[in-house]
């Protein structure tokens, strides 16, 4: 258990709040020269200007489509091979912001640059995996960079929490989930000297990210007006109890693929081809694989399909997941987990309709308390997870539900796997 920190003396407080702004900037940059660079390798190799790799897919010919994810992981995996073959005597540091918290609060700024730029490939190629995750590492990465040159090393794992925070404030539009998320899911608990600073750049980050981007919208767009009576709550509570069971099973179904992966004893760059291959195979039956599923969560928001669509879609995808994964694909699984969230709550949400009127707008409230259940189920995070579909929506009068669902959720799940997908990714690596 952690102890709360005293509070520093204004000037010091003053000085680290200055501090965290400049990370906030240095954080939103990192994180829009990612989507930059990820937006250029699709428009050169795929011909897509959209934005969205679903319609970049949609527009290849079919061996293409089943081709590219394959490529991208191959160049991906042959460069991570070949980065730890020339450097296997050098001595290693963290390329992982959990580890950096963890240990020293130093990177290993060169493989840590290296693992980004892999990530970039299988992202950009298709690959089912997020690219949040890449983007809150440079973030990161940037902020201890900066830390390094200017700040005491007692202050280094601040910055690293701070730059995490302005990375996933700046990849979600979600300030206070990104502060949360480093309360929650790194600190264990709110350290009240810490979370300051963390705020300060969350919050910098963003309105850095919407300058450069000249846009204050949303993440997603909404069109949510059913009124919350005790019967929508009774729906959002057990969709909630469903999360805390699908939680453990999606953490299995990840370890399970990725020993089935190490079993099969492959090389990284071969590994990385089989997972992306799988991708591929798999939009030959719907292009909506490709990619972290972002705009398949946003179109199913705005009009919720049938419930086969969504079945059949959510078994794709979920194998395609469990595929980039199992194979080693550099890249976060947190848009992954939104998506089949918003999954499992819309097939709830249609057999909900079945018997009650307003189908779909009961599927988009409970494909929205999907997102946030199963996001605290996986990470043992009901606050930070509340709180983020809140800020990516705009609906906050689902707040009180919403938390509700997703503490059930979370105190489920740990009972029954004690591991958070974090926690589960540290001891992999």
């Amino acid at each position: 258990m952690h102890h709360l920190h005293a509070y520093p003396d204004l000037r010091a407080m003053f000085r680290r709040l200055l501090i965290a702004a400049l990370i906030g900037v240095l954080a939103a940059l990192a994180v829009a020269g990612f989507r930059h660079a990820m937006l250029l390798l699709e428009w050169l190799f795929l011909s897509n200007n959209t934005g969205s790799l679903v319609n970049a897919a949609t527009n290849l010919s079919p061996l293409r489509r089943m081709l590219t994810p394959a490529l991208g992981g191959l160049a991906a995996g042959l460069l991570l091979w070949g980065w730890q073959k020339f450097n296997r005597l050098r001595p290693q540091a963290p390329t992982d912001y959990m580890e950096a918290l963890q240990t020293d609060g130093q990177f290993d700024v060169s493989a840590s640059l290296v693992k980004s730029l892999a990530s970039l490939l299988v992202v950009a190629s298709g690959s089912a995996i997020g690219r949040e995750g890449a983007m809150i590492l440079l973030a990161a990465l940037a902020a201890s960079c900066f830390a390094q040159r200017f700040t005491p090393r007692t202050e280094w794992k601040l910055w690293i929490a701070c730059g995490a925070a302005a990375g996933m404030a700046g990849a979600y539009h979600a300030p206070l989930a990104g502060s949360l998320f480093i309360a929650e899911v790194l600190f264990g608990t709110l350290i009240l000297a810490s979370l300051g600073p963390v705020v300060v750049s969350a919050v910098v980050a963003l309105l850095t990210t919407n300058l450069l981007s000249d846009n204050n919208a949303l993440l997603y767009t909404v069109h949510l007006s059913r009124e919350l009576h005790t019967l929508e709550y009774v729906m959002i509570v057990s969709t909630g109890l469903a999360a805390g069971f699908c939680g453990p099973l999606f953490m299995w179904l990840m370890t399970t693929s990725h020993n089935g992966f190490l079993r099969l004893k492959l090389s990284p760059p071969w590994q990385l081809a089989l997972g992306g291959l799988i991708v591929g195979l798999l939009s030959l039956l719907t292009p909506a694989v490709w990619g972290n599923g972002y705009s398949v969560v946003q179109s199913y928001l705005l009009s919720p399909p049938l419930l086969a669509v969504v079945s059949g879609i959510f078994i794709c995808k979920l194998l395609a997941v469990l595929a980039s994964s199992g194979s080693g694909a550099p890249g976060g699984v947190f848009t992954p987990t939104l998506f089949v969230g918003l999954s499992v709550g819309m097939l709830l949400g249609q057999v909900w309709g079945l018997w009650l009127p307003g189908s779909d707008e009961i599927a988009i409230l409970l494909g929205l308390t999907g997102m946030a259940t199963l996001l605290a189920a996986t990470t043992h995070a009901p606050i930070m997870s509340t709180l983020m579909v809140c800020e990516m929506t705009g609906e906050y009068r689902l707040l009180p539900g919403l938390l509700i669902a997703c503490v059930l959720a979370s105190v489920l799940s740990r009972t029954l796997r004690h591991d958070s997908i974090y926690r589960q990714h540290a001891a992999e690596h």
